[in-house]
């Protein structure tokens, strides 16, 4: 399978046509006194819309977006778009254990980024070189430029498409495994799948079997379901209109980039470890790189497939690889027990729950998830 390099590079033309919309932005009154009460706040949208409008410079994002080594490879008869970290590790060392790191909605490649650099060059940020890994971090299928496979869309099915890619397209025997959300779910089926070829898996969101037939909740896993419940009861409109209605909502997004900046940052918001304040997290030109991505590519729809798709995803096998977890602090995991991890991972060998990092873990506390998967795969790198 051929991997060619790939460069972001998007139109002049396009770049304008969004300036000119966002300018023209019609923006909706507040439904609740209380600053996001009902959604993303007209008023910080406003702000972001012209600052994206007059002050994002997406030509110098791009830029430094380019310096990454990009890679386009066909698989499964669709291209996948992947950043390849060759490890910097001293001359003559053991080759280096590859990780492929996956990113969950609506995010894409750019969460991922300052853990990986961390992994595959760790004495750029005071580490010891020799736990230098290859890292390979692909976009999801139907999310920027990544094109969605023939089949539909389930974590098992990517996770067909990334040991393809990780062991035919790009030769690696042995490799770990690494994510949260969508991604989490395609970590575990790599380790489902593969248990021969896969050293370890390592999740942030940490995962409820569905089948309790077996054995029926503990009190301690029940409180925790119906906390979850509860939880989504307030949080999964998003989710009830992308499983049921993903076109509807997709006509106003590809059309508005303030509809989509709003349906995007409600989000990272929520699910961040922020307090409610977005920005502890993300800083304004990291947001918009994202939606800008989103906008150039046209992908919010497709990225909504494995929303619809939902249902076809089958229930998850126990996993016997090696596992670990360190657990999303987000309101979806809060009281999260153990023992529910337990229940899939046969072989779970590391546990944390260090109270820092939500939903995307891996750019809110890189240097945290770095050091956690040193801790995790370090004595997996030379294991038979």
């Amino acid at each position: 399978m051929t991997v060619t390099p790939f460069r972001i590079a998007v139109p002049d033309d396009v770049l304008s046509d969004l300036r000119a919309r966002l300018t023209r932005t019609r923006f909706t009154t507040a439904s609740d006194s209380a600053h996001w009460a009902a959604g993303t706040d007209p008023d910080h949208l406003r702000d972001l819309v012209a600052y994206w409008a007059d002050g994002f410079d997406w030509r110098a994002a791009e830029a430094a977006l380019n310096e990454l080594p990009h890679q386009m490879a066909e698989v499964a008869g669709a291209p996948v778009h992947f950043i390849h970290f060759r490890a910097r590790r001293p001359e003559g060392a053991p080759a280096p254990l590859p990780l492929v790191l996956t990113h969950g909605w609506p995010s894409s490649f750019v969460e991922m980024l300052r853990a990986a650099r961390r992994l595959a060059d760790p004495a750029a940020y005071g580490g010891d070189p020799a736990e230098a890994f290859d890292v390979v971090v692909p976009s999801l299928p139907g999310f920027l430029y990544s094109g969605l496979p023939t089949a539909p869309f389930t974590r098992r099915g990517v996770a067909e498409i990334w040991h393809s890619l990780m062991t035919e397209t790009l030769g690696y025997d042995r490799y770990g495994a690494f994510g949260g959300d969508i991604g989490g779910g395609v970590t575990q089926w790599l380790g489902a799948l593969y248990p021969e070829q896969v050293a370890g898996v390592h999740i942030t969101s940490a995962v409820a079997s569905a089948d309790f037939e077996k054995e029926p909740p503990t009190p301690a896993e029940q409180t925790y379901l119906d906390a979850l419940a509860a939880y989504d009861s307030g949080d999964q409109g998003y989710s009830e209109i992308m499983c049921t209605r993903p076109d509807t909502i997709a006509a106003a997004l590809m059309d508005s980039p303030a509809g989509l900046l709003a349906w995007i940052v409600d989000k990272y918001r929520d699910w961040s470890d922020c307090d409610g304040d977005v920005a502890r997290r993300w800083d304004r030109d990291t947001l918009l790189t994202v939606a800008t991505l989103y906008w150039a590519t046209g992908s919010i729809g497709s990225s909504f497939r494995q929303y619809y798709d939902y249902p076809l995803n089958k229930r998850m096998p126990d996993i016997t690889v090696p596992a670990a977890v360190t657990l999303s602090h987000e309101p979806a995991f809060a009281g999260y027990p153990k023992s529910l991890a337990e229940r899939v991972f046969t072989d779970l060998r590391h546990w944390s729950t260090p109270r820092r990092g939500g939903h995307f873990m891996a750019h809110e506390e890189p240097d945290q998830v770095a050091a956690e998967l040193r801790t995790f795969f370090g004595p997996l790198r030379n294991a038979s």
